[in-house]
């Protein structure tokens, strides 16, 4: 089993609803780290190409890059958590990988030590 990472850092702002109250808007700069795994290697001794990774990460994260959560689709309707953050991008990764690797985890730190992790369901390479 191969596995890398690569990570992307993006700056936005968000605010909360927790417990019916929503909390003062507030910036992060925001840490994406993506883990894919595989079984095998292409021609050229890779799993996958970084570049081609980190690429998806920003077209993925562009929209909020800069902006507020809470008025940047899916955010606008969904609580703009560490934990849906992590889920959006897990998701879009997903449907754009290749066949031969598969999402392991996108793992999202909003501030130093609170970080939240996306494993999608029966991960298997």
């Amino acid at each position: 089993m191969y596995r890398i990472q690569v990570e992307h850092v993006f700056d936005a702002a968000h605010a909360l609803l927790i417990r019916g109250e929503r909390e003062q808007s507030h910036r992060h700069d925001w840490r994406v780290v993506l883990t894919v795994v595989g079984q095998h290697l292409d021609r050229d001794g890779l799993l996958c190409d970084f570049h081609e990774l980190e690429a998806m990460l920003r077209e993925i994260t562009a929209p909020f890059d800069g902006g507020d959560l809470n008025t940047t689709p899916p955010f606008n309707t969904v609580n703009p958590t560490a934990e849906h953050v992590a889920r959006h991008v897990g998701e879009h990764v997903c449907a754009c990988l290749p066949d031969s690797i598969r999402l392991e985890r996108i793992a999202v730190t909003e501030a130093v030590g609170c970080i939240a992790i996306y494993e999608p369901e029966g991960v298997t390479a």
